[in-house]
């Protein structure tokens, strides 16, 4: 039984080696088995696909004297990924595990939160599936784009602000082709309380997304990739807005961040469009949360003690140029603005950053280059204004 289990293990990870660069998707299993991916059971029962990657990084931080401030050297993301069916490609399930410290979400939880993903989903028809489980709630593009996928060393501030990233509950999608413009309906009901939480109240998180691609299908899943590493030979257009609503939320982000004293009702918008030609790529997303009472909520034993909710708005762009020799470079323009009633105490936020990627084998295997300029503005103090010089070498390798 063990030489069994060993040959399969083997046979499983032979058929890696034949892999297909695919876009990598975090709102469904990928149980494309084309050119050997993954393992088939033989009577079609069970199907497995197992992908690895890692994100190893250096950061320099230098001040506005160009002083050295901190340097930052770690593993920021290591994973391990399931995808497969079972009974038939109806049934399907994705798992995601997480083994990097900064990857699990100790500062606010205090636990290593290993499970990123669990979700299993139910096929009616190709145009319609049902998820459940734990997995990224249909917000913003750049959340939902893997970090695999991305062409900076992360992403933005912007999405650190304002994202709704990961939660636990039923997720919707539907997709068709109305008057000649494909479009995508994403919805979830969840518990707004974020990953591997180990209890809920009885507030629930409503979620609704639609994208509309007039000019067609981007290559390969190419509008939850960034940058146009497929060369798209016509122009491609996707656009996208949605709206969440987190009743009695419990952290100072919604699903994320640390504990608010009271809880609060949020309201997120979010909007984005991507664009890709011919190597070029332009993508930029507005995201806004704001709350339907005060954004501070106060410590009962103790008032002199609050915590905010981190309300305001952001935007994001992002443009790039691919070589036909895979030499991109990159630039990225965000900025965050706090809500007037926070703005006291929380930095207007902006960053600049210009890259250079090389990619070897698109993004399974990549690698960046980056300096940029954040500038952090105070709105009581100009001399409290704060201003970073930022270098970072980012390696990505992946099957």
């Amino acid at each position: 039984m063990i030489k069994r289990l060993l040959f399969l293990a083997a046979l499983s990870l032979l058929s890696f080696s034949c892999l297909v660069a695919q876009t990598e998707v975090d709102e469904r299993a990928m149980i494309s088995f084309r050119k050997g991916l993954g393992f088939n059971a033989p009577d079609s029962t069970f199907g497995v696909n197992l992908r690895l990657r890692m994100q190893n990084r250096v950061a320099m931080n230098f001040n506005e004297d160009l002083k050295l401030e901190d340097i930052e050297a770690r593993v920021s993301r290591l994973r391990l990924r399931f995808d497969g069916y079972i009974l038939g490609p109806k049934l399907t399930y994705y798992l995601q595990l997480s083994f990097s410290r900064g990857d699990q979400d100790w500062d606010n939880t205090h636990v290593p939160n290993l499970v990123r993903d669990a979700m299993v989903y139910y096929h009616f028809n190709p145009k319609f599936y049902l998820g459940f489980g734990q997995g990224k709630l249909p917000g913003n593009r750049q959340r939902i784009i893997s970090s695999g996928q991305q062409q900076f060393f992360d992403r933005s501030n912007v999405n650190a602000n304002f994202t709704l990233d990961r939660d636990f509950g039923l997720f919707a999608y539907y997709s068709d082709k109305l008057g000649g413009i494909h479009y995508n309906l994403k919805g979830a009901v969840s518990t707004g309380d974020g990953r591997n939480q180990l209890r809920t109240d009885n507030g629930l998180m409503y979620t609704g997304r639609i994208e509309l691609l007039p000019l067609g299908r981007f290559k390969k899943d190419g509008d939850f990739s960034e940058g146009d590493l497929e060369f798209e030979n016509t122009p491609k257009i996707g656009l996208a807005a949605g709206y969440a609503l987190n009743q009695k939320a419990r952290r100072t982000r919604g699903t994320t961040g640390s504990d608010l004293y009271e809880n609060r009702n949020l309201q997120s918008l979010f909007a984005d469009i991507i664009m890709k030609y011919r190597g070029w790529a332009l993508y930029s997303e507005f995201i806004s949360r704001k709350t339907d009472n005060s954004a501070f909520t106060y410590n009962p034993a103790d008032s002199s003690m609050s915590v905010h909710v981190v309300a305001g708005h952001g935007i994001n762009t992002q443009l790039s140029y691919c070589f036909p020799n895979y030499w991109e470079i990159a630039a990225r323009y965000s900025v965050v603005n706090p809500d007037h009633e926070i703005r006291d105490i929380a930095r207007r936020d902006s960053y600049y950053i210009l890259g250079v990627n090389k990619y070897v084998r698109k993004h399974l295997t990549k690698f960046q280059g980056f300096v940029g300029y954040r500038n952090q503005q105070s709105h009581l103090n100009m001399t409290a204004d704060k201003n970073n010089l930022l270098l970072v070498f980012q390696v990505e390798l992946g099957i």
